[in-house]
């Protein structure tokens, strides 16, 4: 079952363009890898797909991940996005994912508060539950937004750069957990980290303006450069991935 189809979508910022006429479907269960340099694309991607900058082309999302009002897509945005200056609990953070649902001026229920404690109990960080977001750890922070992005119990969960800012051990919790969510959601992550994304997701997606899916979680070096992506080599030991260029046309567009 199709989720998000992109049909020659496009989006430009100040007459510099981020994306060319992309085709892209996401299917129900899939754990798709978004790669590709930086300044080529994928948080536009993942913005166009939540509907939060213009394009042209089309973007349609499945009836599938509707309840009512609400849309069953959860986001986890890079943590350099977040204000962790704003007076807020992480408690109040996760119970947030279920503005969607509840409204923002609604009241929370008590059966929601046990839903966003159990989460973090979850994760391992019951005891931030009541602290102010600003005197949380990064690795902390991360876990409570992915407890956010899945209070709501989405059909589709995005989560852009992920692992940014924390150390192995939440890394390696966190690939198992989103193995376990994608029994039952549809899991879109982007990320830098080539020789450990290949490693855990099923398809990869290469975004530099154009996007390319291989239908496969193994990229050699020669696919990489018929799908335009500067990487020499995708590995699923512990060698990490080399540069080797840059793009025609790379940093016009530098939202990573």
């Amino acid at each position: 079952m199709t989720l998000v189809s992109l049909h020659h979508v496009s989006v430009a910022y100040d007459g510099c363009e981020a994306l060319r006429d992309v085709d892209l479907q996401i299917d129900d269960k899939d754990f798709l890898g978004v790669i590709g340099p930086n300044g080529g694309g994928k948080t536009t991607l993942v913005k166009a797909i939540l509907g939060t900058v213009p394009y042209t082309g089309e973007i349609v999302l499945s009836p599938e991940l509707f309840r009512g009002e609400e849309r069953l897509i959860g986001y986890m945005p890079q943590l350099s996005e977040f204000d962790r200056a704003f007076p807020i609990s992480i408690l109040e953070i996760v119970l947030s994912g279920l503005q969607g649902r509840r409204g923002f001026r609604s009241r929370y229920t008590k059966a929601d508060r046990n839903k966003a404690l159990g989460l973090l109990e979850a994760s391992g960080i019951a005891e931030t539950a009541r602290h102010p977001v600003g005197e949380v750890s990064g690795g902390q922070l991360q876990r409570a937004l992915l407890c956010r992005a899945v209070i709501s119990d989405p059909k589709l969960l995005i989560l852009d750069e992920p692992t940014n800012f924390v150390d192995n051990r939440f890394e390696k919790e966190l690939y198992n957990t989103l193995r376990t969510l994608n029994d039952r959601m549809a899991i879109v992550v982007v990320s830098h980290d080539i020789g450990t994304i290949t490693s855990v997701v099923k398809e990869i997606v290469c975004v530099n303006r154009r996007v390319h899916r291989h239908r496969s979680n193994i990229l050699t070096e020669e696919q990489l450069r018929n799908y335009d992506c500067p990487i020499q080599l995708l590995s699923h030991g512990h060698i990490p991935h080399t540069v080797l260029e840059h793009h025609p046309g790379d940093g016009c567009c530098d939202e990573e």
